[in-house]
């Protein structure tokens, strides 16, 4: 039986794993290209909540396969609208392969996506890899990469056949760096989470030294110590009180564990997010609209166009590409706008023969109706280059100066 691996990675696929001439590739700044992923920043509660928010809202990009003419831009409803939109491959749908891509981005600062192609050459799917370990090689003058999997498999293939985005790309000349600046704020966060537990956990219990007054063998002093235990430590005595004779006296020990108050969690989570540049009114779904075109123009707006730009380049041939073959990657912002914004805007660009009453109707969040492809026009807005016919002005009289009859018998 195939596994997913071969499935994925079809059989010859590895294209130079049995040639011993291949190299590692040497970079500027670092001649051994090995990378390993660091500690999973996944665990963290705070971490998964910020690339949730992003990697959901990141997921509802559209892709449009377009081809920009001198002036139009037409849509070429190609496969390649099919793949992106509906299926990229046999496991997943658009929306998990968009989430699965940008959670891997965000976690480990660099994404990758296979691009499966028939023997034409023709794109027949798109594989997001999960894998922690890569390594760069050189092979007849060409880059290619190694994946190193966790079931021990490997895969090489040419970079041109890997979609690569990447987040914080500074200190190495192919890759983005790691997030290990956030390893300390992770341990700070978590140690604060286990104060509040173990806080708990010290308050439930009675603690306490048993004095006796007379001499006790150790083995009676054991026992008396645990049938007190057994007596008033029992969670299912709900009275509090402890009853003793003059043989004994209990000696209460102050315990006052102290744990991380509000603001200082506050502080930290808040911290925590801003490393993903994302707010907690974002996180909490209670953001007003101004702060959603804050969080799309700062974070969803730079991911649309790293990923148009890459898949567009990786997907297409140059000759392709000159023909104005392109793939973007947009979201719907208005369905985020208040119903007042959608209303102010509908009334200022619908007269201008802006808006078809289909484009109206999704603003609305309404189904598409038959006929609706239709442009309406105002005609109170005109082409300038005639509004004199519109308005019946004679083009002779604008030539004379601009005198109209009323001047003329005004001169007589």
């Amino acid at each position: 039986m195939a596994s997913l691996f071969d499935k994925i990675f079809k059989p010859g696929k590895t294209l130079i794993d049995k040639y011993n001439e291949q190299t590692q590739f040497q970079m500027m700044n670092n001649f051994i290209p090995t990378f390993t992923a660091i500690e999973d920043p996944y665990e963290s509660p705070t971490v998964r909540k910020a690339i949730h928010t992003i990697a959901t809202n990141a997921a509802k990009l559209r892709a449009k396969h377009i081809r920009r003419t001198s002036d139009n831009i037409i849509p070429a409803e190609s496969n390649i609208d099919y793949l992106l939109n509906i299926r990229p491959n046999y496991f997943m749908s658009a929306f998990d392969f968009q989430y699965k891509v940008i959670t891997n981005l965000l976690l480990k600062n660099n994404a990758f996506i296979y691009i499966d192609r028939d023997e034409k050459g023709n794109v027949i799917g798109f594989h997001p890899l999960s894998t922690g370990s890569f390594t760069i090689l050189e092979y007849n003058a060409e880059l290619y990469i190694k994946f190193h999997f966790g079931n021990g498999r490997q895969f090489t293939s040419h970079y041109d056949n890997f979609i690569h985005l990447r987040r914080f790309f500074n200190g190495n000349d192919l890759f983005g760096d790691s997030n290990a600046l956030i390893n300390d704020k992770i341990n700070v966060i978590k140690t604060s989470d286990d104060s509040i537990v173990n806080t708990v956990k010290q308050s439930a219990f009675l603690r306490g030294l048993l004095k006796y007054t007379t001499m006790l063998k150790p083995d009676d002093l054991k026992r008396e110590r645990d049938r007190f235990i057994a007596d008033y430590m029992n969670i299912n005595d709900a009275t509090g009180v402890a009853a003793l004779d003059n043989k004994a006296d209990y000696i209460e020990l102050k315990n006052n564990p102290q744990m991380t108050n509000r603001d200082q969690m506050k502080f930290l989570e808040d911290d925590m997010l801003s490393y993903f540049n994302i707010n907690p009114k974002i996180v909490n779904s209670s953001y007003t609209e101004d702060e959603w075109n804050a969080f799309y123009e700062s974070v969803l707006e730079p991911l649309s166009i790293q990923m148009s730009q890459e898949f567009t380049y990786k997907v297409f041939t140059r000759n392709e590409i000159s023909y104005g073959n392109e793939i973007m990657f947009e979201p719907n912002r208005l369905q985020y706008a208040s119903t007042k914004t959608k209303i102010a805007l509908v009334q200022y660009l619908a007269p201008l023969g802006v808006l078809s009453k289909n484009e109206i109707r999704e603003i609305f969040n309404m189904s598409k109706m038959e006929g609706g492809d239709m442009f309406l026009q105002t005609l109170n807005v005109v082409d300038a280059s005639k509004a004199n016919q519109y308005q019946e002005v004679d083009d002779n009289d604008l030539l004379k100066g601009g005198e109209t009859d009323e001047q003329n018998d005004s001169d007589k």
